[in-house]
């Protein structure tokens, strides 16, 4: 059985979960067997090596690490097959036709896998997805968490199974070719606004949304055991995929929250006239509908996508500015306005040469990453294309005559939550308000996250899957795993908005701003660690993980500055200060007696840092991070020879390999090693070290690496004397030479 693409997400206090696959919930109080020829069968959901559901020992790790988590988004898939909104079926979708398993069948809205839809397939003929959890898996997995005491917020998630190959019209180009496993938020009409062809702004767009959503009613559904039967037309459109769920968490004894739909932003952008939005009145109708099947104690939201929430600004040259889901937003059926938090939040660049720089000298300081949630991009300046970008030419975001430059912010969350909104026709203000009234209901994060990987702050929303058009890395990453930058984010969206002035509170309905109480991060995996990712075999996707948005395996590590602070305090050292420290621990082995020191230089050979007293302080900072001093002429002094005199070593000295040993904290803390090569030719010899110290393997190549790196900077080294006004200069600065416009060295 193979899973792949499945997203899943944690956060305190509210964590999103994705089923990975039909049979890992299909039951989490007993083993589900794969029935086959005699002597062959198998349990399904026992992947572990445990006698417990993967389910439900993935729930109990959840539970250890995060035990703060008091609520749970459910995300469960069906399966559209079209960018094209008329053409968008959404099914839901089964990996094996033949499979049998006992004591449960897979079964869906009535449907066996004989009837089902089959996933698409790779070069390999293995599933490309995890299919659709069971009806039934569905009902027990509410159950157990509702069991647990953990609130559940049911989040129906469409996965688009387009394939390599196929010959569907790109609505986006007009060319022939979709995009491969694409984002959903694309789906469209059949030429897309600004295509050639396009029915946007007609009657005819109407139709195609309308095909979309079908027309499938609450009286087509009943409840039959485990499952809800359907008997309406014969369609497969999003108000029977919504209706669906909406009577199975009513089977399953009701749950606390429950989404219409999410990020379908190509959808809700589709225009029957100049200011008419067609899927934004079926939202609401299908809104109202839910409400009569899951009752009115279940909050109901819609989860947009952070570029989605705030409005629409047409492209097409007209200077058009349309609150185009407000209607939603201020529909009594729904209770909170849901956005998917990926906004760019850094713009940071290699080397201290870029603007960020000149705000913090660390991509991971916590106060600079906490104010750039209501500044930077999207804030206070926009990149207006590719080459502004590289060149870092900020164009401030501005409002001329009306003065409301918040309507074109999508990171001023405070703003677009407390001030009425005023729609643009060709740039003029109406004088009407939209529907939309201030301060009137919570906002939920339905999704928030950042990957683990190199500058994941500047694109939270990239996601790494190699098989989809989507996969990609965030502006000037270098595409390594950074575990660190990722729970920098969302420490710092804790800072950010824990406190009244950045969180106001409702006098309309007494709550905050921002609901933290459901934030929901992605993401948690339904798998257990480290079975996922490390069982490729069963799981396919596990190598999306390094990068991934995952935080299974990762909450559990401490804190580079803690573990340095923790020896110390046992040496007796009280001065000292680890805030220039930036990284995890995921163990730390300590065999034999050793002192405080040994451990130290332990961990500052792995993660690179450096230690030195400065005014009676033992300070720690990471080696590159201490301030940087350009000298200038007049700041040296001759003594026997050039004011700057550099000397460079042999190559010999730089070795052909390192090797780096390392406790495999993915695999039973099996000892393992990673190797990296030196390409040039004069480089002799293998240099490296045994670390008693739990990690990935890339965290070990990232360590290789580095020492490779210093092994090669440190053939060169520099002398000079400064002047006595340069006193101040302490063992780690790093100093610059070279005079304006010219080549510096560091």
């Amino acid at each position: 059985l193979i899973q792949r693409h499945q997203r899943v997400r944690t956060i305190q206090p509210g964590i999103e979960v994705r089923p990975a696959l039909a049979s890992l919930f299909a039951d989490h109080a007993h083993r589900l067997g794969l029935v086959g020829e005699e002597g062959r069968e198998r349990w399904a959901n026992l992947n572990t090596g445990l006698d417990r559901p993967d389910a439900l020992v993935a729930l109990d790790q959840l539970e250890g690490d995060l035990p703060s988590c008091g609520a749970v988004s459910l995300v469960v898939s069906w399966f559209g097959n079209d960018l094209r909104a008329d053409r968008c079926k959404v099914r839901p979708g089964a990996e094996f036709a033949d499979t049998v398993t006992t004591p449960h069948e897979w079964i869906v809205g009535g449907e066996g896998r004989a009837q089902a839809y089959l996933v698409g397939r790779d070069e390999n003929d293995r599933p490309i997805y995890g299919g659709t959890p069971s009806d039934g898996s569905i009902i027990r997995y509410i159950r157990e968490l509702k069991a647990r005491g953990i609130r559940v917020t049911f989040y129906p998630f469409i996965l688009m199974d387009v394939g390599p190959g196929n010959t569907r019209t790109d609505p986006w180009t007009g060319e022939s070719g979709q995009p491969v496993y694409p984002w959903r938020g694309r789906i469209t009409t059949a030429r897309a606004p600004g295509v050639s062809g396009s029915t946007d702004q007609t009657p005819a767009a109407e139709a195609e949304v309308e095909a979309f959503f079908g027309t499938a009613n609450p009286s087509d559904f009943t409840p039959a055991g485990e499952t809800v039967t359907y008997s309406g037309p014969d369609e497969w459109g999003m108000r029977r995929f919504i209706l669906h769920y909406a009577h199975l968490c009513a089977l399953a004894g009701g749950v606390d929250a429950f989404c219409i739909g999410s990020e379908m932003r190509g959808l809700t952008q589709i225009r029957s006239g100049r200011t008419e939005y067609p899927a934004v009145q079926r939202f609401k109708n299908l809104a109202s509908q839910v409400r009569q099947v899951v009752g009115p104690s279940t909050k109901i939201g819609y989860a947009s996508d952070w570029s989605e929430y705030f409005g629409h600004q047409p492209q097409d040259g007209t200077n058009d500015r349309l609150f185009h889901l407000d209607p939603l937003w201020a529909d009594k059926d729904i209770d909170f306005v849901g956005i998917d938090w990926y906004a760019p939040h850094t713009d940071w660049r290699d080397g201290v040469d870029h603007l960020d720089a000149d705000d913090t000298p660390s991509i991971y300081d916590l106060d600079f990453l906490a104010d750039r949630f209501a500044a930077g991009e999207g804030f206070d300046w926009f990149y207006g294309s590719p080459e502004d970008r590289v060149a870092q030419v900020r164009t401030p975001i501005t409002d001329g005559a009306h003065g409301e430059p918040w309507v074109w912010r999508f990171k001023d969350l405070r703003a677009w939550w407390s001030k009425p909104h005023h729609e643009r026709v060709d740039g003029v203000r109406s004088r009407n308000r939209s529907p939309w009234r201030p301060k009137s209901k919570p906002i939920w994060l339905t999704e928030i996250g950042c990957g683990a990987v190199d500058k994941g702050t500047n694109q939270p929303n990239i996601f790494v899957d190699p098989k989809s058009s989507e996969n990609g890395l965030p502006h000037f990453s270098s595409g390594a795993q950074d575990d660190l930058i990722q729970r920098r984010y969302l420490q710092a969206a804790t800072k950010r908005w824990k406190g009244i002035a950045d969180n106001p509170r409702s006098e309309r309905y007494g709550g905050r701003m921002l609901d933290l109480d459901n934030a929901y991060v992605w993401t948690w995996d339904a798998r257990p660690w480290p079975d996922f990712p490390g069982r490729l075999s069963v799981w396919s996707d596990g190598g999306n993980h390094g990068l991934g948005h995952w935080l299974s395996g990762r909450v559990a590590s401490a804190s580079l500055d803690a573990v340095v602070a923790e020896i110390c305090r046992s040496a007796g050292l009280k001065d000292v200060d680890v805030s220039g420290l930036h990284g995890l621990v995921d163990g730390f082995v300590q065999a034999r007696t050793q002192t405080p020191r040994e451990a130290l230089q332990t961990l500052m050979l792995a993660y690179g840092f450096d230690a030195f007293e400065s005014a009676g302080v033992l300070r720690f900072v990471m080696r590159g991070d201490a301030r940087s001093v350009r000298l200038r002429d007049d700041d040296l002094v001759e003594i026997d020879g050039p004011e700057v005199e550099y000397v460079r070593a042999e190559a010999g000295e730089t070795p052909a390999a390192v090797r780096v040993g390392f406790v495999r904290g993915d695999a039973d803390y099996q000892t393992g090693s990673a190797e990296v090569l030196n390409p040039l030719p004069e480089a002799l010899g293998v240099e490296g070290a045994d670390l008693p110290l739990a990690m990935g393997r890339g965290q070990a190549l990232e360590i290789g690496e580095r020492w490779a790196r210093e092994a090669e900077t440190a053939r060169e080294t520099a002398r000079f004397a400064a002047s006595p006004r340069l006193l101040s200069l302490e063992p780690g600065d790093l100093v610059r030479f070279g005079p304006d416009g010219a080549t510096e060295r560091s």
